[in-house]
């Protein structure tokens, strides 16, 4: 595979990522709009690796806090700790079992530009809205289970590409009354164990096959991503602090409406 092909599925993956913006629909956008063939399973997952251990070291303070819940879980001790583990819990559990249940049916059942097309307008407008009306400005440390029960809820349409796994669960976060940083921290956070689950299963599908011959573009592709994800939240972490998610928003409806007028031919229409 050419290192431009590489290197363009990583950036589209390390910056789309954690925006709510959806990297699954960026993604899938790139073999019918370049003419690439796909880009393969084993890259996606090396993408994806690349992105999580870029949260994990921008969290590392909240990954250690989770650690030690599991160890506080372990002896039956209660404790902050153990309260943020079991809200991730519960915020990832939803999409797990549902994105099981489409693997089982048919994974690519959304895989479509028209329907990425519509999810990403829809979900601009919906984020918009519970951005722009919600006013408290509540801290994460005071989050609760049905909050989180949320959070979980709208995650699972995330397994629609374009909807945005960040868009959904951040959409969640500014409906329950927390900042705008905050609904992105914890935003993250969840996509810690969706990565984790989703890269393992497919690591799993993929060991019958072996990707001896693929070693190279894995790590170039894992590297890459792993630099523009970290770069990403960066940026968006400092955004957020003096900003709303209005750009984002914007370029969000503009790839929607354009993939629209794409999808239907809107020239032949007129």
């Amino acid at each position: 595979m050419p290192l431009t092909h590489l290197t363009i599925i990583a950036i589209v993956q390390g910056i789309t990522e954690f925006l709510p913006i959806s990297s699954s629909g960026h993604l899938a956008l790139i073999p019918p709009l370049t003419g690439w063939p796909d880009h393969g399973l084993a890259v996606e997952i090396a993408a994806h690796s690349g992105s999580l251990c870029a949260v994990l070291i921008y969290f590392r303070n909240d990954i250690i806090s989770v650690s030690r819940g599991l160890s506080d879980l372990s002896v039956g001790r209660q404790s902050k700790n153990t309260q943020l583990l079991g809200f991730l819990a519960m915020a990832s559990a939803p999409t797990m079992l549902a994105g099981c249940a489409l693997v089982l049916i048919e994974p690519n059942f959304f895989r479509h530009v028209e329907i990425i097309a519509w999810a990403t307008v829809i979900g601009a407008v919906v984020l918009y809205l519970a951005d722009q009306m919600t006013r408290n400005q509540r801290p994460l440390e005071t989050m609760k289970l049905s909050h989180a029960a949320l959070v979980g809820l709208f995650q699972v349409l995330s397994l629609i590409p374009g909807a945005s796994r960040a868009g959904m669960t951040i959409t969640a976060g500014r409906l329950c009354g927390y900042s705008r940083t905050d609904s992105a921290r914890f935003s993250m956070l969840t996509a810690i164990p969706i990565i984790l689950a989703a890269c393992g299963y497919n690591i799993l599908m993929l060991s019958k096959d072996g990707t001896g011959e693929l070693l190279s573009p894995i790590l170039i592709t894992g590297g890459l991503s792993f630099l523009a994800s970290l770069g990403a939240i960066v940026a968006m972490m400092k955004w957020l602090r003096n900003a709303s998610f209005t750009p984002l928003i914007v370029y969000r409806l503009l790839l929607g409406i354009g993939l629209l007028a794409w999808t239907y031919d809107i020239h032949e229409l007129l």
